[in-house]
């Protein structure tokens, strides 16, 4: 195999677990940039077919909602089939959605295509298998290796966005369908050849171990059993309740209502569609640092404190937003100090998965919390649309964004810092 001969070459130089988690963030970058095309087409759908935002946000909280409610399904069947095989499948159907995408005229085929395609096709760049990807080849550097794979999201903005919304501008949104369609055919043949099932498959131990670990095998003899017999396990403490509201306020605070709705946002305020993603970029390129910085930081103290802190912030910047008059300078302050919060409770939430519940089971289990991100997520897509269709400005929905991330902060800190639940390792 190509990553075996990859593997002996670099032996004393490189671990090959840095070239998979290059292979696997390259893939999650993908299924990124599908997710983040939402926040370019809402105008153009809107003047193509004149849906109103409500129906578009719908099919965006269709397509946040599956992310979510599949991604302990996707985890417990990359336990099942593997890790290359999840993946791969998912991108397919993401490549499948957005190529049909571009013939749709009527609502139910962008429900379909954006919504129930690209919902299930995104898991491939699900948390909990960035998680086992994490657990599966570090033992030493894990945070910093989650926070690399959660900045994927960032980076995903970060270089999709200028380009879809000048797509949009020259293209229409059917240029947009076309480009992400290309891109994923591109890095389907790169998983195929570059990413191994595991340290062990290549002969080597995880970085950090002294030891070459087969992985070993769930009780579940399906995905679906995995799934739910992790649950099951997780559910009976309140720490995973306590975890699931959180991240459901963070989906509820960052997809669902920024990335969704921002440019919108802007456009309200005479900002044009390309300077609006530019901010979402800009967002994007701070995130990359923030969260590379919060795996680091994860390595080294207590992620419920690192938790606190990152939701009181964010809170506090989506109060104030509304009241900032949308200038240039507020404008960049808020993507700054926004950016750096957008992505960094990922690792956070993971490493305290990983205390709480034991790095066996916290990939599963984390995506069951992450489940609860998609809901927040959703909520909030579909509700800002739905506050900005009612009262003709989104101000309520940031305000109501913002109350309930300073509610999150306080709620983290419940959280049983180590060993709430006795689970196998």
């Amino acid at each position: 195999m190509i990553h075996a001969r990859i593997a002996r070459a670099c032996s004393g130089r490189v671990h090959y677990a840095w070239i998979t988690l290059a292979v696997v963030f390259t893939a999650m970058l993908a299924g990124v940039g599908v997710r983040a095309a939402p926040g370019v087409m809402i105008v153009p759908l809107q003047q193509a077919f004149g849906w109103d935002v409500s129906t578009i946000s719908g099919a965006v909280s269709l397509n946040i909602i599956l992310l979510g409610a599949t991604g302990p399904f996707l985890t417990g069947l990359m336990q099942v089939i593997g890790l290359k095989r999840t993946i791969i499948g998912c991108l397919t159907i993401l490549m499948t959605g957005t190529a049909l995408s571009t013939f749709m005229t009527q609502p139910w085929e962008l429900f379909l295509t954006w919504g129930l395609m690209v919902g299930i096709g995104s898991g491939a760049g699900a948390v909990g298998i960035a998680g086992a990807v994490a657990n599966r080849w570090f033992v030493h550097r894990a945070g910093l290796a989650m926070g690399l794979l959660s900045s994927a999201n960032a980076a995903g903005q970060l270089i999709f966005l200028p380009l879809l919304a000048l797509l949009v501008q020259h293209y229409g949104w059917q240029g947009v369908s076309i480009a992400l369609t290309a891109a994923i055919a591109l890095v389907i043949p790169m998983v195929m050849l570059l990413l191994p099932e595991s340290p062990a498959s290549v002969g080597l131990p995880a970085y950090g171990g002294t030891a070459v670990e087969p992985i070993r095998a769930f009780s579940g003899e399906n995905p679906f059993g995995v799934a739910f017999g992790a649950l099951n396990r997780a559910s009976k403490s309140m720490d995973f309740w306590l975890l699931c509201l959180t991240f459901g306020i963070c989906g509820f605070s960052t997809n669902g209502l920024i990335n969704t709705h921002l440019i919108a946002y802007c456009a309200d305020h005479g900002i044009s569609q390309m300077n609006g993603a530019s901010i979402l970029a800009v967002i994007g390129l701070f995130s990359l640092i923030g969260s590379t910085a919060s795996g680091w930081l994860c390595d080294r103290y207590s992620p419920r404190v690192l938790l606190f802190w990152y939701y009181g912030l964010r809170g506090l910047s989506l109060v104030i937003v509304p009241f900032s008059g949308f200038d240039p300078l507020s404008l960049s302050a808020f993507a700054v100090f926004y950016g750096l919060d957008w992505v960094a409770t990922g690792p956070a939430t993971f490493a305290l998965s990983n205390e709480v519940f034991g790095r066996r089971d916290a990939p599963v289990i984390v995506s069951w919390i992450f489940a609860a991100h998609q809901v927040g997520g959703a909520l909030a897509a579909f509700g800002a649309g739905a506050v900005r269709s009612l009262s003709g400005s989104y101000m309520m929905a940031f305000i109501a964004s913002g109350l309930a991330c300073l509610m999150a902060s306080m709620l983290v800190l419940r959280v049983t810092p180590r060993g709430a639940v006795a689970v196998a390792e």
